[in-house]
């Protein structure tokens, strides 16, 4: 009995220092590339290059948040748990309705929440796909983005629609303090994401919802709505997403789905940088700002694009492979 206690023990904290290698393998990784761009890529540590990159990664720090609401609302192991593919092609689906409205006139009173709604539909029938219907996460939410996709093509004609609003003027330009106004949108948002997410009763029943959905029914939580919740906050992520695309780009452009792989490798890499490996706010953000710092390092030495996307892909497998390894372990 003691010998297997002892053993217990032993493969005990064999994990938590297989969790902690990775976890600090990861902070030196981050560390190693930002001071390789620190030296090798001019005005990469200038205060206005460092806004730069917070304003860059805001789109994608909002479309990052929302997924990993999924991830800790439907299972804290982001490899069984569910996942929202469809998140970006809802994004561009509301961006589409809401410069469509703003083109036609509308103004800004009704085509924020018809955008909002729009993104609480495409969250509601992932929801419906996952919890009614039990379809994989995976197979729903895919079958999803191309229902989004498609739509946003519909509204749009396949072609780019300008659109203008004080509030987009005030999103692209405005300044407080020195800071941009989306990377203010950047700060503010991850704020209340952690007070939300990290210290309200329905962030913690969240979590246990995703981290044992038998013990959590067992003490009276219906799971069922947390799991929806989690899919209509990923398609409120997407709608607030798609109003600053459009203040970023000035119109709504096909193509917004091109977003999903580092939405995802944000996500993803976000776990490995929390503890226990379970999907936070905070590593979330810190993932972000490493893919925006990277694409801005990429963009800084002359780097194709192109290659981005191949590290992102990179990125997702490596997490993934890692993350399996130390489960396993």
């Amino acid at each position: 009995m003691k010998l297997q206690l002892f053993k217990s023990d032993m493969n005990s904290n064999g994990y938590t220092l297989q969790k902690m290698a990775i976890r600090l393998g990861a902070f030196a990784a981050f560390l190693g590339i930002m001071v390789f761009f620190a030296v090798t890529a001019r005005g990469f540590t200038t205060s206005y290059n460092i806004l730069n990159i917070i304003e860059q990664s805001t789109i994608l720090g909002f479309l990052a948040f929302g997924i990993t609401v999924v991830f800790i609302g439907t299972g804290t192991d982001v490899q069984k748990g569910g996942i929202d593919l469809s998140i970006a092609a809802n994004a561009g689906l509301c961006a589409a309705v809401y410069a469509v409205l703003l083109e036609r006139g509308y103004g800004d009173s009704l085509a924020i929440p018809a955008a909002i709604a729009t993104g609480l539909c495409v969250g509601f029938l992932n929801g419906f796909a996952v919890v009614t219907l039990r379809i994989m996460p995976l197979l729903s939410t895919l079958a999803v983005m191309n229902i989004a996709a498609g739509l946003e093509l519909a509204v749009t004609q396949n072609t780019v629609i300008g659109a203008a609003s004080p509030l987009l003027d005030t999103l692209a330009f405005g300044k407080f303090l020195g800071i941009s106004a989306l990377a203010w949108c950047l700060i503010i948002g991850a704020a209340l994401m952690v007070a939300i997410v990290h210290y309200s009763p329905v962030g913690l029943r969240l979590y246990s919802v995703g981290g044992n959905v038998e013990a959590a029914k067992s003490v009276g939580i219906y799971a069922g709505r947390y799991v929806y919740g989690s899919y209509l906050f990923s398609g409120f992520a997407a709608s607030a997403a798609s109003i600053l695309i459009v203040a970023r780009l000035s119109a709504s452009t096909p193509g917004t789905g091109l977003l999903l792989l580092p939405v995802l490798a944000a996500a993803l890499l976000g776990a490995v940088f929390s503890r226990r490996f379970v999907p936070t706010i905070g590593g979330t953000l810190l993932a972000v700002l490493f893919i925006g710092a990277l694409s801005n390092g990429f963009q800084l030495l002359g780097i194709s694009s192109y290659w981005v996307s191949g590290v992102q892909g990179a990125l997702i497998l490596v997490v993934v492979a890692v993350t399996s390894f130390a489960k396993k372990s």
